[in-house]
């Protein structure tokens, strides 16, 4: 797994997600930049720009990554998508770059500014953006929904004690961890996967795993409430710095190898 180099402190939280989580894509794909260029049509100069957090990818080169490493595209393009709204506030600027205002055009007269075009610009951008957070927000709540009364169902058949309940407001679910050893490694009962990447936003069974395992090693992830959430992220990166991984945040191969470890360092 390759050591990235730091990304700019001045990127926006928003684009610096998307840049750890497409980091996080590459490795899980095992794939260098030379042979990732070969296979999406960008050149490995702007797989560096992207992964590095110094260019914002093309919405195209997100699809091609999340297709090649085998990631969820809709998620994926969410991230992009947040990433696109704050790029501007948080871009690094080039060296010796000259400072423009994109408001006013190359040969508008010197004194004067479009103002009728400035105001329609801001208007129009601030209703994409409008639309936008309000189709991601109820894109999140129907996917937690979703997987929540999936959890209540699975339960009721196997007939379980108190099984979970979901209604309109939304209930959040809580996960009850049973951790156990099998073959040298531990479990807690929620999911056996080794390999699933998980990052900040997701949900779910295997979310609930890590949080249960997180707990075991010394790390409390908060609720165990299959939300990787703020605390949750914290606490992954805190088990990474331990065990000398690269701290991401994120959840990967090499660190669900170092949650199923039988004993801790």
């Amino acid at each position: 797994m390759p050591r990235w180099k730091e990304l700019p402190t001045e990127l926006h939280p928003r684009v610096r997600q998307l840049a750890v989580r497409l980091r996080a894509v590459k490795d899980h794909s095992e794939l260098t930049t030379r042979q990732l260029a070969a296979k999406t049509g960008y050149s490995p100069r702007s797989w560096q720009r992207y992964l590095n957090g110094t260019s914002l990818p093309p919405r195209e080169a997100v699809e091609a990554l999340a297709r090649i490493g085998g990631d969820d595209r809709n998620r994926l393009l969410v991230l992009h998508e947040f990433a696109a709204e704050r790029w501007a506030e948080g871009r690094p600027a080039a060296p010796g770059a000259p400072q423009e205002d994109p408001a006013v055009p190359h040969d508008a007269p010197v004194g004067r500014r479009p103002r009728g075009r400035l105001r329609w610009v801001v208007v129009s951008t601030l209703s994409v953006a409008l639309v936008l957070s309000v189709s991601v927000s109820l894109l999140l709540a129907v996917r937690l929904s979703e997987t929540r009364a999936q959890l209540a169902n699975a339960r009721a058949g196997a007939g379980a004690a108190a099984p979970a309940v979901v209604s309109e407001t939304m209930v959040p679910v809580v996960y009850t961890c049973e951790p156990e050893q099998r073959d040298g490694r531990w479990y807690a009962g929620l999911s056996s996967t080794t390999v699933a990447i998980l990052a900040y936003t997701y949900m779910g069974p295997e979310v609930a795993e890590a949080q249960c395992l997180l707990d075991r090693a010394g790390f409390p992830p908060g609720d165990i409430d299959g939300v990787f959430g703020p605390l949750t992220q914290r606490a992954v990166q805190r088990l990474q710095t331990r065990e000398g991984l690269v701290v991401d945040g994120v959840v990967g191969p090499h660190t669900w190898k170092a949650l199923r470890r039988r004993e801790a360092r």
